[in-house]
C-alpha cells in the first residue's frame, strides 16, 4: 500500500480555507460574471446602430421588429423610414416626441397616419410663397401619399412683401434721389400655398379642411391675411377637381363671396366622390346660392353646410328648387342667413317632393308664422325628417300651434328646436314631449333590430 505524499491531517480541499486560496484578478477592471449577451441581441443592436446606412427590417421576425422599433433613433431621415417601418412603436415615439397631444382616435388609430398628416399640415401652414421651396413638398409626397387621408390646414401664410430700390438713372433724374429710393411692391408668383402641386398626388385623401387666415399675426394685422384671393380660388378649384378621392371639403372663414363660390362650384360639378361640402362662415349671397343649387342637381352630396352666409329669399328658392329634385342630400344647414319667409316657405314646400332629407337647420333666419305653417304641412305629409331646428326665429303663438298639431301624429321626428322662437310654453312643452316619445321609440326599434340581427 503506497503512502500519501501529504502529511497526516492535511486539508485536501483548499477552498475551505479561502485565506489560503490565491485570488484571481481579471485584467479588465469592468469584467463581471454577468451572462454574455446573445448573438441575436448583438446583431439587432448592430442593425439599430447602422440602420441609416444599411436598413434591415422586413426580413426580421415580429419580435425582432419590435426590438428594433423601440431602439431606433427618431431623428432618422424619413426617406429611410417612411416606406420601410410599419405602423407601430417607432411612429408612436416619433409622434410623442414631436407633439404634446397625441390622440390617434382621430387618425384611424394609426400612429403612422397621424405623424404624416400632421407633418404635412405643418409644412403647408409654414409655407411662404416665393420663400419656401416647392420641392420641400414635392420630395415629401412619395413618402407620405399612402398614409394621408385628411388634411386640416388651420392657416395659410401670405407672401412676404419684398421691395426693390429704383436703380435707373432716368428715375433719379425725374423724381430725385429721395423718390428713387422709395420701395416698390413686387407681386408674388402665388398669394398662398398652391395646392396644385400636392392634391393630385395624394391618392388616398378623403377630407380637406382649409382656412385662409394667419394665426397670431399680432400688430401685423391686415384684412388680406384672412381671405382667399381670386388666384387662390382658381388654383384650389383646379386642385380639388384633380383629387378624385375627396369626400369632404370644408372651406370656412375665408371671405368667399359669390364669384369665388361660383368658380369653386364650376370645378366641383360631377365630382365622382364628394359627399360633404361646408362653406360656412363666408360671404356667399344669392348668386352663389344659385350655383350651389346647380351643384345639388349634378352631384351626390349628402351634407351641405351654408351656415352664416348672406343668402336671402331668391338664393333660398334656388336651393329649394334643387332640393325638390335631389335624392341624395341627408343634411342641410342654412342657419344664420337671411331667408325670411320667402326662402323659408320655399324650403318647406320643397320638402313635399323630397324623400331623403333627414336634418334641416333654419335657425336665425327671421322666419315667422307662414314658414311654420308650411313646415307643419310638410311634417304631416312627409315623415322622413328626423331633426329640424327653428331656434332664434319669430314663429309666434300661431306658428307654434301649427307645429304642435303637425307633430300630434308624428313618430319620426327625434329633434325639434324651437328655443327663442316666441312659441308659447304650452306648444313648446307638447313639442318636447313628442320628441322625447319618438326618441324612446327610436331606441326601442334599434334594440329590436340588433336582437334580430344577433338571433
Amino acid at each position: 500500500m503506497s503512502r500519501s505524499p501529504y502529511p497526516p491531517g492535511a486539508n485536501l480541499n483548499p477552498a475551505e480555507h479561502f485565506r489560503n486560496t490565491r485570488r484571481i484578478i481579471a485584467e479588465d477592471p469592468d469584467w463581471s460574471l454577468s451572462i454574455v449577451p446573445c448573438l441575436s441581441d448583438l446583431c439587432l443592436q448592430s442593425i439599430v446602430g447602422n440602420f441609416e446606412e444599411n436598413p434591415i427590417f422586413e426580413d426580421l421576425t415580429p419580435i425582432h421588429k419590435d426590438f428594433v422599433q423601440e431602439r431606433l433613433s427618431t431623428a432618422l431621415p424619413l426617406h429611410v423610414t417612411a416606406n420601410l417601418i410599419s405602423d407601430g412603436v417607432y411612429w408612436k415615439r416619433c409622434c410623442e416626441q414631436r407633439w404634446d397631444l397625441c390622440d390617434i382616435t382621430n387618425y384611424g388609430n394609426s400612429w403612422k397616419r397621424m405623424f404624416f398628416e400632421r407633418h404635412m399640415e405643418n409644412i403647408i401652414e409654414l409655407f411662404i410663397p416665393d420663400v419656401t421651396k416647392p420641392n420641400r413638398v414635392e420630395e415629401m409626397v412619395p413618402l407620405c401619399k399612402n398614409y394621408i387621408k385628411r388634411l386640416d390646414i388651420s392657416q395659410l401664410l401670405p407672401p412676404i412683401k419684398e421691395t426693390q430700390k429704383e436703380e435707373e438713372d432716368e428715375d433719379e433724374e425725374e423724381y430725385g434721389s429721395e423718390s428713387a429710393s422709395d420701395n416698390e411692391y413686387i407681386r408674388p408668383s402665388t398669394d398662398h400655398f398652391d395646392f396644385n402641386i400636392l392634391l393630385n398626388q395624394l391618392t388616398n385623401l378623403e377630407e380637406l379642411h382649409l382656412v385662409y387666415r394667419v394665426k397670431q399675426c399680432g400688430m401685423n394685422f391686415e384684412w388680406n391675411m384672412f381671405e382667399m384671393t381670386d388666384r387662390d380660388c382658381e388654383s384650389l378649384a383646379e386642385a380639388i377637381k384633380s383629387c378624385k378621392t375627396l369626400k369632404l371639403l370644408r372651406l370656412h372663414q375665408s371671405h368667399i363671396e359669390d364669384n369665388k363660390c361660383r368658380l369653386l362650384v364650376k370645378y366641383l360639378l360631377d365630382h365622382p366622390s364628394l359627399r360633404e361640402l361646408d362653406f360656412s362662415h363666408n360671404l356667399i349671397g344669392d348668386k352663389g346660392a344659385r350655383a350651389i343649387g346647380k351643384l345639388l342637381t349634378r352631384s351626390k352630396l349628402e351634407t351641405l353646410n351654408m351656415c352664416d352666409n348672406n343668402i336671402r329669399g331668391p338664393g333660398a328658392k334656388a336651393i329649394a328648387y334643387a332640393l325638390s329634385m335631389n335624392s341624395t342630400l341627408l343634411s342641410l344647414n342654412l342657419r344664420l342667413n337671411r331667408l325670411r319667409d320667402e326662402g323659408g316657405q320655399a324650403i318647406a314646400k320643397a320638402l313635399l317632393n323630397n324623400n331623403t332629407l333627414l336634418h334641416l337647420h333654419l335657425g336665425g333666419n327671421e322666419v315667422t308664422r307662414p314658414t311654420a305653417i308650411c313646415l307643419s304641412k310638410a311634417l304631416v305629409e312627409k315623415s322622413t325628417l328626423k331633426s329640424i331646428n327653428l331656434s332664434c326665429n319669430n314663429l309666434g303663438v300661431d306658428g307654434g300651434r301649427a307645429l304642435e298639431e303637425a307633430l300630434s301624429n308624428n313618430t319620426s321626428l327625434t329633434e325639434c328646436d324651437v328655443r327663442l322662437a316666441e312659441v308659447d310654453e304650452q306648444s313648446a312643452s307638447f313639442i318636447n314631449q313628442v320628441v322625447r316619445t319618438n326618441q324612446s321609440l327610436q331606441k326601442r326599434r334599434t334594440r329590436e333590430n340588433k336582437t334580430k340581427e344577433t338571433s
